[in-house]
């Protein structure tokens, strides 16, 4: 039996990452209030993922074949491994630094929220990206050996 959590925590990827865009423009239109509340929203997106992925990672995979491999080869292959190595480097890195903007953003310290903001949200945008792009290549793109489709 396969499990829908890797498309389920795609759709929360892609839904964070829809939010951020928009609580992006909200602020770029001087709407802190709505931006405040589409970041809200962004990061409760992203706290489910996390809780998701990592039920996935330590109960779900343990009891079924293991981790899907990418079976791409050559160029593809390589294209693959960078993306997933810089998405997982900077998701480890974003984790501190969007609870420091959020923390910044509560104690109205809106002068250091817009500095650490500066950096966090381009990376906090392209981890959750790319985990849509982790999810499809895995999956739906993933070329399979067999000539089957390869869709949880």
């Amino acid at each position: 039996m396969t499990s829908s959590l890797p498309l389920i925590n795609a759709c929360l990827n892609g839904t964070a990452a829809v939010l951020m865009l928009v609580g992006y423009q909200r602020i770029r239109s001087g709407h802190r209030e709505s931006h405040a509340w589409f970041m809200r929203l962004a990061f409760l997106a992203s706290a489910v993922f996390l809780a998701s992925y990592l039920y996935y990672h330590f109960v779900v995979l343990p009891v079924q074949n293991g981790p899907t491999p990418y079976n791409g080869t050559g160029a593809a292959k390589v294209a693959y491994l960078v993306m997933l190595a810089s998405h997982v480097l900077l998701a480890i890195v974003n984790l501190p630094m969007v609870l420091r903007v959020l923390w910044l953003a509560h104690k109205e310290d809106w002068e250091r929220h817009k500095r650490w903001a500066r950096w966090t949200f381009p990376i906090w945008l392209y981890v959750s990206v790319t985990g849509v792009l982790v999810y499809l290549l895995l999956y739906p793109w993933n070329p399979d050996p067999h000539g089957t489709a390869n869709i949880p």
